[in-house]
């Protein structure tokens, strides 16, 4: 098949709207280098950029971006339950709103509790 076969098959797939080029990747081990993630997810399509966590509460974790959504949704496809150095693989679509409206419900959690400061209202 070639290139423009593929493309043209590709343009009339219709996807999931949580399909998207950004995977959120856990339970990776500690010890895994960003060459290691590339050599790994590369298998499945040119990727843009790769972001390891290193603090203490984002170690175990990656971002991996795709230059192609196909190419993402073919990593998570494979990659899920993936054994690296005796650890499962957990690959989930990054999204977004999930974590925004996390953000949200505390941003106005804090106003509640400053409105009820404010004017004296107890819990009760």
């Amino acid at each position: 098949m070639n290139s423009l076969n593929k493309t043209a098959g590709r343009n009339s797939v219709r996807l999931p709207p949580e399909v998207n080029r950004v995977l959120f990747v856990r339970n990776l081990p500690f010890k895994i280098t960003t060459e290691e993630m590339y050599e790994v997810f590369g298998k499945y399509g040119p990727i843009r950029q790769i972001r390891v966590g290193n603090a203490t509460d984002t170690r175990g974790t990656a971002f991996v971006v795709y230059e192609d959504i196909f190419d993402a949704k073919s990593a998570c496809e494979h990659l899920q339950g993936f054994n690296i150095l005796g650890r499962y693989l957990i690959v989930l679509y990054y999204q977004q709103n999930k974590i925004t409206k996390k953000m949200n419900i505390q941003k106005k959690e804090e106003e509640i509790k400053e409105m009820k400061a404010r004017y004296g209202v107890d819990d009760e």
